[in-house]
């Protein structure tokens, strides 16, 4: 894997105090969500490092092995259950964990940096964040699931436990099935965790009413 994840970022145009770094899909990039910040209306945007990271590329296997960004592979995919490259998960999450040393590098505490995560991308968010020894400002997990909620059992860290997330997902969802989401959001409900559930009438993408919420969310975390 790469030693360093490449990366796009919206600099803060004042004081910085926060960080999102927000992880793309399957086969997308970094610049996938970068428009989607005016949209948030978030009222410290000009306090945020928006950073995203472009997944290492690899062979995928259920894309007859096609190179492409992603965090992880997928060797099968039926709707409700994906199997997936468990151990390229915790090589794409030791990446990731070093995109969030280098914001504490800079002063920002952990409880002021955000993961959000769309997909793939989304369950890597859920790895990290739930793992993490100190608490985070929050998780925002979009059109996804924990492939590793097994492990999470006796790998979740005490502060994950009080790292709000928020989970949204499309009823439609043809990548994604919406009963993987649900089935990861009753499992840490189960465990303890701090987190909502949102659901659209859309396919597997985000549309108004999620950035509507995800700007809530968010700025009840950023003020």
């Amino acid at each position: 894997m790469h030693p360093e994840l490449s990366t796009i970022n919206i600099t803060p145009t004042s004081t910085h105090k926060y960080s999102v770094i927000w992880l793309h899909g399957l086969g997308a990039d970094g610049h996938d969500f970068e428009s989607i910040v005016p949209s948030l209306q978030l009222k410290a945007e000009a306090n945020i490092h928006f950073v995203f990271p472009n997944a290492p590329i690899q062979p995928v296997t259920i894309n007859n092995h096609m190179k492409m960004r992603a965090w992880f592979d997928i060797l099968a995919m039926s709707l409700e259950k994906h199997t997936v490259d468990i151990p390229g998960i915790y090589q794409s999450a030791d990446l990731v964990q070093k995109l969030i040393q280098k914001e504490l590098d800079k002063g920002i505490t952990a409880e002021n940096i955000m993961l959000a995560g769309f997909s793939q991308g989304g369950a890597i968010a859920l790895h990290v964040g739930l793992r993490y020894p100190q608490k985070l400002a929050g998780i925002l997990a979009l059109s996804t699931y924990l492939p590793t909620i097994d492990q999470l059992r006796s790998e979740g860290s005490v502060a994950g436990k009080t790292t709000p997330i928020f989970m949204a997902h499309g009823i439609l969802d043809g990548v994604i099935a919406i009963e993987a989401g649900k089935l990861t959001f009753d499992n840490l409900t189960s465990l303890g965790y701090c987190i909502e559930w949102h659901d659209y009438l859309m396919e597997h993408s985000v549309c108004a009413e999620e950035i509507l919420h995800m700007s809530a969310f968010m700025n009840l975390i950023f003020i």
